[in-house]
């Protein structure tokens, strides 16, 4: 049976967004079992009240972890915010003797303990639209249209609100490796400061770059299958 990679969604975004990439490598006999989670106050979790905090949020994700993954390896993946989600679950399952946790994948995102002053918060809806979307360099074709706008963004803002107010729970580093991705031309996050992720482990660090921008993984998911595939192969401790 195949190992999971576990999908955390970045700010805005919902587990659809990785449904597509179980699409695409679903047939291919060596890749990964994809399992996207979902956050309140999104897709099918439209009417659920979205999270504030990014701690709740990981002690909510953790046991959807446990119980969708039944003992089979796993590899945890987030970009940006999901960055975070993906560390703070790691962080709770990597004592659960029923998770066979295997390795961090964290994109797009500064090391946990880094400054995050930078992200829009507080704006009327056009600024934060506009804001955000100049951080990112990604703009979702959904908040161009007004309707779907106004049911976007309450959960828009709660995910930027819950970037920008995380603390990391814990100081101490996780055993398990971490790979950092970035795009060589994000500006939002230097590779300087995707190495910070080194301070979160006392395993094995690694830091890889991509063409592109912040949301690389848009366009170009391989990088992240590739890394993800090679840390199951290649597993280091």
């Amino acid at each position: 049976m195949k190992p999971y990679l576990v999908c955390h969604p970045f700010a805005g975004g919902g587990a659809s967004f990785y449904r597509a990439w179980r699409k695409q490598y679903r047939k291919q006999p060596d890749s990964l079992a994809i399992l996207p989670l979902q956050l309140p106050g999104r897709e099918e979790l439209f009417l659920e009240e979205p999270f504030r905090d990014l701690s709740k949020a990981a002690d909510a994700l953790a046991p959807q972890v446990t119980e969708r993954t039944g003992g089979r390896p796993v590899v945890l993946f987030g970009h940006c915010l999901g960055a975070m989600l993906a560390y703070e679950v790691a962080c709770r399952l990597q004592d659960v003797p029923t998770v066979d946790l295997c390795h961090l994948i964290v994109s797009g995102s500064p090391g946990p303990w880094s400054d995050r002053s930078q992200l829009a918060s507080g704006l009327a809806d056009d600024e934060f639209v506009a804001s955000v979307q100049e951080l990112t360099g990604y703009q979702h074709e959904a908040l161009a249209n007004p309707d779907l706008l106004d049911l976007l963004l309450p959960a828009l803002r709660a995910d930027v609100e819950m970037h920008a107010n995380y603390r990391p729970d814990s100081v101490e580093p996780l055993r398990i490796p971490i790979t950092a991705l970035r795009g060589k031309d994000d500006h939002l996050v230097s590779a300087s400061q995707a190495a910070g992720w080194r301070k979160a482990t006392a395993g094995e660090f690694r830091l890889r770059e991509s063409p592109g921008g912040h949301m690389y993984l848009v366009e170009s998911p391989e990088q992240v299958m590739a890394t993800a595939t090679a840390a199951l192969a290649e597993p280091v401790f």
